[in-house]
């Protein structure tokens, strides 16, 4: 009979996750009271300058969220960056906590870590002329990066908040018309589902896109080449295709798309083969392509469901710059 078991909690395996770049606002306000409130702001407090001090803290906080958290995984930030603003309609202090980093996961708990050390050091320096302190209203505010984009917390942020640190979204691709090709002779055949068609369907319509199209082909040049070439006569603008990028005989997508190609446009096609090597360095097999076709640009992605959600994820943020620069412009 055995006496071990197994641990009730585990730290995250991120080891499959791509970095990407990761922002995080935290935010939180200590309410000083009467007394105490001017005593900050002027920096006439006893022990020192509570501001200057609960800055230098709250950096040194966030650095330390690995060490107060024995879950949380330790993180090379790039950016620290605490604010303290005073708050005289209810007599508080009011601190944000900034963080930044590429990285595998995000940097959510270095914010929050942050601001409760400049806090707790607003508050320690207060208590000598005001013991009936309250710290509270700490949330996340906003975070940036991985898959999900931008999240925002609920209770929302103020137009002051929101004007001082501009949280960024993906780009979104609103009535933009696209289309969805796999390419297989099985799938084509019905000898199985195509799943990852509706992985690339589901991430262009989450950034708000019109999939107007969605085929199943045969692997071969000629009946992709038809269809690109009528896809982008109607004026479709964005077509993604997965399958037929491997090494075997019947895998002709790149050779399909080069055969209609105005332009090739070699710098996506090597993001995603880079890229999706963070995940497996099975991806340097992939002959992933990527051309203009007219108006239309088109991708050829691998034809796994996890390589086709990948690949969107590495794709979602330079879309609509790529399409905007197709005519003519510049992308917000």
């Amino acid at each position: 009979m055995t006496t071990e078991r197994s641990a009730a909690f585990h730290m995250a395996d991120i080891r499959n996750k791509r970095p990407t770049r990761r922002r995080a606002v935290a935010v939180g306000e200590l309410r000083a009271g009467p007394v105490a409130f001017p005593m900050i702001v002027e920096r006439r407090l006893p022990k020192g300058d509570a501001l200057t001090m609960a800055e230098v803290a709250g950096m040194q906080g966030a650095k330390m969220a690995s060490q107060l958290m024995p879950l949380c995984h330790p993180l090379s930030l790039e950016l620290v960056r605490v604010r303290c603003e005073p708050v005289p309609a209810h007599h508080a202090i009011r601190v944000y906590c900034e963080c930044a980093a590429e990285a595998r996961t995000g940097v959510e708990m270095e914010a929050l870590a942050g601001v409760n050390a400049a806090l707790l050091t607003l508050y320690d320096l207060s208590k000598p002329v005001e013991p009936a302190l309250a710290i509270g209203g700490i949330r996340l505010l906003f975070k940036e990066g991985g898959k999900k984009g931008l999240w925002l917390h609920p209770d929302g942020m103020r137009e002051d908040e929101r004007a001082h640190y501009k949280p960024l979204d993906l780009a979104r691709l609103d009535g933009v018309r696209c289309a969805v090709i796999t390419l297989s002779d099985r799938a084509s055949s019905g000898e199985y589902e195509d799943r990852s068609g509706p992985e690339l369907i589901d991430g262009l319509r989450k950034l708000g896109a019109e999939v107007t199209d969605i085929d199943i082909l045969p692997d071969g040049i000629e009946p992709l080449a038809q269809r690109l070439r009528a896809l982008a006569a109607g004026g479709v603008r964005l077509c993604l295709c997965t399958g037929g990028t491997g090494l075997s005989p019947r895998d002709l997508t790149p050779e399909a798309l080069r055969s209609v190609a105005d332009r090739r446009v070699d710098g996506l096609a090597e993001l995603l083969r880079s890229e999706s090597a963070k995940h497996t360095p099975l991806a340097w097999l992939s002959r992933a392509e990527a051309v203009q076709v007219e108006g239309m640009l088109v991708l050829a992605l691998p034809g796994s469901p996890r390589a086709a959600r990948q690949g969107m994820d590495i794709l979602a943020p330079l879309l609509a710059h790529a399409l905007a620069m197709i005519e003519g412009g510049t992308h917000a």
